[in-house]
């Protein structure tokens, strides 16, 4: 049996996110969409069966899941809702900072509220002109004494004014590029912190991106997360772990988009009988199929060794990996929720059905925590280095 294939105990935590997937999210998920609402109840829901933020180690309060089963988790509530997939995925995304880089001090004081559910965690990178290119970020971050003072704007944020958290990159030695970033914990209740208008986007829509405005946010110096200067080390090494993520985010969307077609397909009869009798179609699904197969196997392989370097063995191929997991399942999953929409043909195109908004929730996973062509590059400079 390969390393990286579930255990008997990932299958029955996948059978648990189902449940409560099929039982509490799925039924909201169309509202959600339609309301452009943050699923406050989903939240609460995933909360009361910990499957919030199941990364965070049991020290910190957490069930102190490994990497493939927090995939597993992200899957199945992407499954029934994208936007409600985010809970999981963004508290990992905010919290893995921490995890490698910050004090016993800050990790102690922020990890147990994630793992209870009272906080969300966010991770503040992106900016207007410094998307791709990240590094050429202009939020500054100023040592005044034993506190920093925090100016500047960051965009793109995913469940920025849910979260309590922030973690924010910041130029603290101007005039030496990536050398001179690091991280910082951002509370939303720090005074100097707003938010700029929730996005209307394609979709996604019940997880609000916003910008996190920084006008003269004072905090302790002891919320600097590792050292000066290690901020965008920090930054690409969590994006290592958390790209993966994203990958489980576009398995469930293409999941859910393949069953419903199947479904469908078995149901819908035109010139007599089921068009799932048609060969053309079948061999639709079998593409369909076999897509999502191939990018599930590769991102349950990189989540084994994101768990084996999280735990202090160093995987020279997880970059890559992580890349190609993101690269593959979201590309798969933008083929498959697009063909699932020409499966029910008209319906497919209407609101009534499910596919045409997993197809929108889709194209988001081609973009964010580096864009598909960005991935590329980075597989390549691991290629030849």
């Amino acid at each position: 049996m390969s390393f990286y294939a579930p255990t008997e105990e990932h299958e029955m935590l996948r059978e648990t996110a189902r449940a409560v997937a099929d039982e509490k999210i799925a039924p909201r998920a169309a509202e959600t969409d339609e309301t452009e609402e943050f699923p406050s109840d989903v939240y609460k829901s995933l909360v009361a069966a910990d499957l919030h933020a199941v990364h965070v180690p049991e020290e910190y309060g957490g069930a102190g899941a490994d990497a493939l089963a927090t995939v597993i988790v992200i899957e199945e509530v992407a499954r029934a809702c994208a936007a409600s997939s985010l809970i999981p995925a963004v508290n990992k995304l905010g919290t893995v900072p921490l995890m490698l880089s910050a004090s016993e001090e800050l990790k102690q004081r922020y990890l147990p509220p994630v793992a209870r559910g009272e906080a969300m965690f966010s991770y503040a990178l992106s900016e207007a002109d410094a998307g791709s290119d990240a590094a050429a970020m202009k939020t500054r971050a100023e040592l005044d004494g034993d506190h920093y003072v925090l100016n500047g704007t960051k965009m793109w944020i995913t469940n920025a004014g849910v979260s309590d958290y922030y973690t924010v990159m910041a130029v603290t030695a101007p005039g030496e590029g990536a050398r001179g970033i690091s991280a910082f914990v951002v509370e939303k209740s720090d005074e100097g912190v707003s938010f700029g208008p929730k996005e209307k986007k394609l979709g996604i829509k019940g997880s609000p991106t916003r910008q996190v405005i920084l006008e003269n946010v004072r905090i302790p110096a002891t919320r600097m997360i590792g050292e000066p200067g290690t901020g965008f080390k920090t930054a690409l090494a969590t994006l290592d772990h958390t790209r993966i993520t994203i990958a489980a985010q576009a398995l469930g969307i293409a999941q859910g988009a393949l069953d419903y077609a199947l479904g469908y397909v078995k149901e819908r009869k035109q010139f007599g009988k089921p068009i799932a009798d048609f060969q053309g179609l079948q061999f639709m699904l079998a593409d369909m199929a076999m897509k999502l197969e191939a990018a599930r196997q590769l991102t349950y392989h990189a989540a084994a060794k994101s768990e084996l370097a999280m735990h202090g063995q160093p995987q020279k191929d997880l970059t890559f990996l992580s890349s190609a997991a993101k690269c593959a399942a979201s590309d798969a999953a933008m083929e498959i929720t697009t063909d699932a929409v020409q499966l029910l043909g008209g319906y497919g195109y209407t609101r009534e059905f499910p596919v045409e908004r997993m197809m929108r929730d889709a194209k988001i996973t081609q973009i964010y925590e580096g864009t598909n062509q960005i991935q590329r590059v980075v597989m390549a400079r691991q290629l030849l280095k």
